[in-house]
């Protein structure tokens, strides 16, 4: 449905995206993650038709953008990272003035108002000052001005940023609602809502498309190094524990008396955990926790994305 090929662009000679390929199919929900500076938000401009790339083209539905800009943007719903609304507005006076810029008429306008109102959960403030809305519900009004047209794609550029927890809820909830018949890329720095609403995850670093696939997919091939959780008592000399095939490096989190807590660094494909537990009984020592510990998509997107030091 949607394709981008060799996408770059470039400000003052610097490549804020760098060759980017990657396609979504209908029906997607992908979260587009990076940290800041990635190219992120640039990726997601280019798509919405508000930035031509430098070179490389982006395809919807067999249409490259630079030449069907139009019937794009009939296509696409776009909802910026700053959410931009008028707050000397009522939220119905904004609603309309969007319609204007739709150009939706007559009933199929009022219908369309109708149903964004009701998709976003909006209706009690329908008839409110923009400006005397809380961050959740301005979010909602974005949301509803992105939908109106009833959009093949939603384009969503950190939609939960400066939530409360509570208010986040109600934002992925209605998000998850949204995917069940659109497709949705989203960019957020809160990667429980990735995990809770995406069917798939593309990491950007440095302009650079480093990892695609489910979190899932992710987490398996981030299984080179893993970590094991060691609760013994009698254990304080972990010289022998260090030289068990896998283990890469022993360290003491926690010690009272003769209990510690111990995370064990893993590589390779051996599971050190049967001769651990058989050096224990050589040692003597009483274990109470060994465990391998879960990757988390966190833990992934650290290993991708935090620089080399120099």
């Amino acid at each position: 449905m949607l394709s981008l090929k060799n996408v770059t662009k470039e400000y003052s000679g610097k490549r804020a995206v760098d060759s980017v390929n990657f396609e979504v199919q209908k029906g997607e929900v992908v979260g587009f993650l990076g940290p800041n500076g990635a190219g992120k938000t640039t990726t997601m401009r280019m798509i919405a038709t508000l930035l031509d790339p430098d070179e490389g083209e982006i395809m919807l539905d067999d249409k490259n953008i630079r030449e069907h800009s139009f019937f794009i943007r009939q296509k696409l719903g776009f909802m910026p990272e700053n959410n931009p609304l008028y707050d000397d507005m009522l939220t119905s006076e904004y609603l309309n003035y969007v319609a204007d810029l739709k150009e939706l008429k007559g009933n199929e306008r009022l219908r369309a108002i109708d149903e964004a109102v009701k998709e976003t959960g909006i209706a009690e403030v329908f008839y409110k000052p923009i400006s005397e809305l809380s961050k959740g519900y301005k979010q909602r009004v974005g949301l509803a001005q992105a939908i109106m047209h009833k959009p093949d794609i939603l384009i969503l550029d950190e939609p939960t940023e400066g939530l409360d927890p509570n208010q986040r809820v109600g934002i992925r909830n209605l998000i998850k609602g949204l995917g069940k018949d659109r497709t949705i890329i989203l960019s957020t720095h809160v990667l429980q809502e990735v995990t809770a609403m995406c069917s798939r995850v593309i990491i950007i670093n440095q302009g650079k498309i480093v990892a695609d696939g489910t979190t899932d997919e992710l987490i398996r091939k981030a299984q080179g190094k893993r970590l094991i959780r060691l609760g013994a008592q009698g254990l304080t000399d972990t010289s022998r524990l260090a030289a068990i095939e896998g283990i890469e490096s022993v360290t003491e989190k926690e010690r009272r008396d003769a209990k510690g807590t111990f995370e064990l660094s893993v590589v390779g494909e051996v599971d050190p955990r049967l001769y651990i537990f058989d050096l224990a009984n050589q040692e003597g020592w009483k274990i109470w926790e060994l465990h391998q510990e879960q990757l988390s998509l966190e833990d992934v997107f650290r290993e991708l994305t935090v620089e080399e030091k120099q």
